[in-house]
This record gives structure tokens, sequence and C-alpha cells, in this order.
């Protein structure tokens, strides 16, 4: 018979690293449910994965706990693409996991990061970032994805999502997104570093994304957006799928997007960053 979990027992405090990376950017944490021009982690039981009998009945089970801790979103605006942010040296999250780092502490500490890039008039991106303090387990299938090749990698990530509120145009395009290998159509790239591992995905890159990408940015401000990821299960002992992250996005003013340099010059400006930030000028 298992023991009690002790409730009583506080939380361990959350790392100042990641702190920083929820408090210090120019898109907001909001609330889940009333929340304006920002992100939140919505819950993972509000997605549907693979169930452990999933080869027999294919029955899908919710999402449960996830895997990783959302901790930040950067929406940011440049003259170029950009890829493999976090090994920029002045990506904001990045820079505050190696300065906790470079004291002692968060030894362990890793980011995964989803980096979308969309092409409209400007290069605009939106980077999830997600983050654990502990090691990530060698049998499981993330562990597999991260140390995996690219052609493994391809065939096994996939994208989750539903549209909670927004115009029914942009409710019927996205549902045939609802869940889909994205690389399997899908310009993705990947890059490691010591303490991190990025996913760029170019939505350009396949006309019918790009055509739901453009709608959805049109109607950004009215919608309520669900995204969640998974490393796809496809043996039967690797069931049930468990959720990497996921994000809610919340009613965003595209136009609030944070402006980068193509090419970072000291002294360095942190991209995404409140303190980076010019004023507005009214």
């Amino acid at each position: 018979m298992e023991s009690p979990v002790d409730h009583s027992s506080p939380k361990p405090a959350i790392p100042e690293w990641i702190t920083e990376t929820t408090n210090g950017g120019t898109a907001r944490q909001v609330d889940l449910y009333t929340g304006i021009n920002g992100w939140a982690s919505p819950p993972g039981d509000g997605f549907s994965v693979r169930s452990a009998d999933y080869f027999t009945n294919k029955q899908k089970c919710p999402g449960g706990d996830y895997l990783l801790s959302l901790a930040g979103v950067d929406w940011l605006k440049s003259t170029t693409k950009l890829d493999n942010i976090l090994a920029r040296p002045d990506n904001r999250v990045a820079h505050a996991l190696r300065k906790a780092q470079s004291l002692g502490r968060s030894q362990n500490g890793f980011i995964f990061a989803v980096n979308f890039h969309i092409p409209v008039k400007e290069h605009y991106h939106s980077v999830l970032y997600f983050v654990t303090e502990e090691p990530i387990p060698s049998e499981s299938l993330l562990k597999q994805f991260i140390d995996g090749d690219d052609s493994y990698r391809n065939q096994r990530f996939k994208i989750v999502s539903q549209v909670l509120r927004g115009p029914w145009i942009v409710k019927a395009a996205a549902g045939q997104f609802g869940a889909f290998l994205v690389a399997k159509t899908v310009r993705c790239t990947y890059n490691k570093g010591p303490n991190y591992f990025e996913i760029d995905i170019d939505t350009g890159s396949w006309r019918i994304l790009a055509a739901l990408v453009r709608l959805l940015f049109g109607y950004a401000r009215s919608l309520i957006l669900d995204i969640g990821f998974v490393v796809e299960a496809q043996e039967v002992d690797e069931l049930p799928e468990r959720l990497i992250g996921a994000v809610r996005l919340c009613h965003m003013d595209v136009t609030s997007a944070f402006v980068v340099d193509p090419q970072p010059l000291k002294p360095y400006r942190m991209m995404g960053s409140l303190e980076a930030k010019p004023p507005r000028r009214d």
C-alpha cells in the first residue's frame, strides 16, 4: 500500500532563472480564463493523447501532467529569419540559465524551446520555452527524441492543438490540424546545446499551413488557442503518450512584437526582455 502524500510539505522554491524567464518578458503571463494579450499554461487534460490501449482499440485519454513546465513565451519580429535562437548571446532565457550555472546553481537546468517562424510581411517568431530542473530520464521517449537523429525526430514530433475561442472560419480551418506530425509536411530544424534543445518550425514551408497561420495571424486578437507537443508513441511499450508541454495564447496583439536585431551587437540587448524594450511613444 502506497504511503499517503504529505500535502503539508512546502513546495520547493522556483529557481530564480525560471522566475526571471516567466516575469521578465514582454509577452506577459496572464490569467488562464480571462487574460488578454498574453500566455498561460493550460490544463493537460484538455488535450487527448494515445492511451495505454491505443493500438488495440484506438482510444485516447486526457493528457495529464506535463513532462516539462512552461516558463515563458517570446513574441519577436525581425528583418530576417531567426534560427537557433537559444544559441544567441542575446537570448534572455539561455542567458538567465548560464548565469545561474556560473554561480553553481541549477546544474541540471534544461530548456526545450519551440520556435515558430511566421513569415508574413515581416519575419515574426513565437518562441515557447519549457524548462526542467531535473535530469530527463534516459529511458523516456523525450530523451530518445532529444538524442536521436533528424530522421527519428521527423517521424515523432507531433503538435496537438485546439481553438477554444474564435470565429467559426478559424475553427473550421484549424480542425484539420488537431493532431499532426509536423515534419512530414513542414520544414523543421533541430538544434541541441549542452543545456538546451530547440525546434525551429518554418510555417511558411508548406502552403496549406502557411495559409492557416496567416488566418490565425489576422484574427489573433479574437482567439484563444491551445497548442501542445508530444513525442508520438509508435510502439506498444511507448504508451501511453505524455505531453512535453503546452501553451495557451490569449487574444494576442501581433503589433506588440519585440524587434530583434538580426546580428546581436555588444552591449547585448536581450531579445524579448521587458527591460530592453524601448518605451512607447504616444
